[in-house]
């Protein structure tokens, strides 16, 4: 099997938020996310976010974070930026007790119409091994099951938390509330 077919992690949460599909952008709130509300959207997860380009002038995220007890630092460039979906991807470091190494993270933000002036929004995540982490878990002796049991468990543990806030954070953009 490739590797980057291989998943170390997956996740998807929703949230409902009371603003109608048409009246939504994740792009726009995304790229003009104020670092406090960052922070405040997983506590203590979150811990720095910016907006930047690739030397090619694609949009990017950098994301300070932690999950479960690495810290990850993530440079999502955006592959599609629309007000209803985007999909940022990142070669994201990851430094943990045993050292440091790096991830694939693809990171889906979707807004889909729920009926009755509602919106539903989903946070996906998925986490693939790159060779570098291959080797890392080689040379420290982990299993790849067990390697990625753990960020299952530690991902979704974040995504479920993260997910609510940053819908109602992206309803309060919507709205023209201050963020």
């Amino acid at each position: 099997m490739k590797i980057l077919e291989q998943i170390l992690s997956q996740s998807a949460y929703s949230h409902e938020i009371d603003v109608p599909l048409a009246q939504v952008d994740i792009a726009d709130w995304l790229f003009n996310l104020p670092e406090a509300e960052y922070q405040r959207c997983c506590v203590p997860d979150h811990i720095a976010v910016g907006v930047t380009t690739t030397d090619d002038g694609q949009r990017m995220s950098i994301n300070v974070e932690m999950i479960g007890t690495t810290l990850m630092i993530q440079h999502y460039v955006a592959e599609e930026a629309t007000p209803s979906y985007v999909r940022m991807n990142s070669i994201s470091d990851a430094f943990s007790s045993n050292g440091r190494t790096q991830v694939n993270v693809l990171w889906e933000l979707i807004a889909e119409d729920a009926g009755n002036g509602r919106t539903r929004y989903t946070n996906r995540v998925t986490a693939r091994p790159t060779d570098a982490f291959m080797a890392f878990i080689d040379k420290h002796g982990i299993a790849f099951a067990d390697a990625a049991a753990a960020r299952q468990a530690a991902g979704s543990d974040h995504n479920r938390r993260e997910t609510p806030l940053f819908a109602e954070s992206i309803a309060r953009r919507a709205k023209g509330q201050a963020l």
